[in-house]
């Protein structure tokens, strides 16, 4: 296949399916777990040796957990649905290298929390998708963009968002710590959730900056990223059940890296909210306080800083092997101090405080970009993430959402975010959002 051939068309086969579809359709029993299986595989070996979303894959230990699956009740609406695991969360069954040199054929022996979770519900997980090294800085995924071969499905959650773009399986695992996991979203048209920081625990999980790291997943519907997220109990919530769009008011926030968007970017975010506003929706343009203007300084202090000491075992056990970026943050070439550090943690907690005071009777949800705009060519480059530290620090949950394309025919996507801890709000509210944004024509 030529580099810039785009992924062939959707069919009729199981693979297709979205993972609510899939669920419904094997809880009726119209489906097997064991078909809806090899129908993923069949697409993998049709695929793969392009795409190249994965690093390991167990085909007969997967179809071993199908058969098994078939023989019982469904006990959880996850119950027979394959699954790609981003290889920076540990897996009992397969390796976990980080995509590093330092840990090329690792076994944890144990789940992470959040795969342990799935696959109690009776997830399949089928393998590891290809990260950016540590999920970090480093060595690229080797993932080409499915929609263009020749582009990045952007970084460092590569592998899962190819896979569940290019229909290898219908639920895949990846990680944020500034935009790790909406960026790739945006770039290969799929949904993406990216829960409050906390909200899932993150055990397992090969730490960046802690303070920012969050689990999320791919879905190919906002009803898919529903599905994974009632295995995950969130905290109770007493806010009454969103039920119409008529009403809702949202924030159209350009954020103060707006110099930063490009044509595709800003065309899908200003036709996201024209969209909504001629359906009922209340569209104001948000801008943040000055209290934000010093925010992506602040979030870029402590993500060098936290990942300074998250590599420092890597530095002081391999260095040869340590890429060089990661080197730097584990030798504070930042030259970050004490007294900045401590300002730039005071300015992360008076943005969190005055974001969650902006929602209310005035403020639903905020409307934003998910990256500046198409998928840049090349594996090197997988994207700016400047529209998504903001949302990363600020812990706030996020709905990634496809929004159309470019004038390259590539997919560009929108971001909602919501306040802390408000993460089945902002889920219900993006089902009820994601038909008018993600519509035909």
């Amino acid at each position: 296949m030529a580099d810039t051939l785009s992924r062939p068309g959707v069919g009729t086969e199981p693979c297709f399916l979205t993972a609510s579809q899939a669920s419904a359709s094997i809880r009726s029993r119209r489906l097997g777990c064991e078909e809806l299986l090899r129908s993923c595989l069949e697409r993998i070996e049709e695929r793969e040796r392009d795409v190249r979303a994965w690093l390991h894959i167990e085909p007969e230990r997967a179809l071993r957990a199908a058969r098994e699956c078939d023989k019982v009740a469904p006990r959880h609406a996850l119950h027979g649905l394959p699954w790609g695991v981003k290889d920076v969360f540990d897996t009992a069954d397969l390796p976990t290298t980080q995509n590093s040199q330092i840990y090329p054929a690792t076994r944890a022996g144990r789940d992470a929390a959040c795969v342990a979770t799935v696959r109690s519900s009776g997830g399949l997980i089928l393998g590891k998708t290809d990260t950016v090294e540590f999920a970090a800085n480093g060595r690229k995924a080797l993932t080409r963009n499915p929609f263009d071969l020749s582009r990045t499905p952007g970084g460092s959650s590569s592998g899962s968002a190819a896979a569940v773009a290019d229909f290898h399986v219908p639920l895949a695992f990846g990680s944020q710590t500034i935009g790790s996991h909406l960026r790739p979203a945006s770039f290969t048209g799929i949904y993406a959730f990216k829960p409050s920081w906390g909200a899932v625990s993150r055990e397992g999980l090969k730490m960046n900056a802690a303070s920012m790291d969050t689990v999320g997943w791919y879905g190919r519907s906002v009803a898919d990223l529903n599905l994974v997220a009632s295995a995950f109990r969130f905290l109770a919530d007493d806010t009454p059940r969103i039920r119409t769009l008529r009403g809702l008011r949202v924030g159209l926030c350009r954020t103060p890296s707006w110099a930063r968007i490009e044509p595709a970017g800003e065309e899908a975010l200003l036709n996201a909210a024209s969209r909504l506003a001629a359906a009922g929706v209340v569209v104001e343009d948000l801008a943040l306080p000055d209290v934000f203007d010093g925010l992506f300084e602040a979030y870029l202090d402590i993500y060098y800083s936290e990942g300074g000491r998250s590599f420092q075992p890597e530095l002081l056990a391999a260095p040869s092997l340590l890429a060089e970026p990661l080197r730097g943050q584990a030798e504070n070439r930042r030259a970050l101090t004490k007294d900045r550090l401590r300002e730039a943690y005071a300015v992360a907690d008076r943005c969190r405080l005055s974001f969650d005071g902006l929602f209310g009777e005035a403020l639903d949800v905020v409307l934003t970009p998910s990256a500046p705009g198409e998928a840049p060519m090349g594996l090197e480059n997988t994207g700016s993430s400047v529209f998504n530290g903001y949302w990363s620090i600020l812990h706030a949950p996020c709905v990634g959402i496809p929004a159309g394309c470019g004038r390259h025919g590539m997919p560009v996507g929108v971001t909602l975010a919501a306040r802390r801890l408000d993460d089945t709000v902002l889920l219900q509210i993006a089902e009820l959002l994601s038909p008018v944004i993600d519509a035909p024509g």
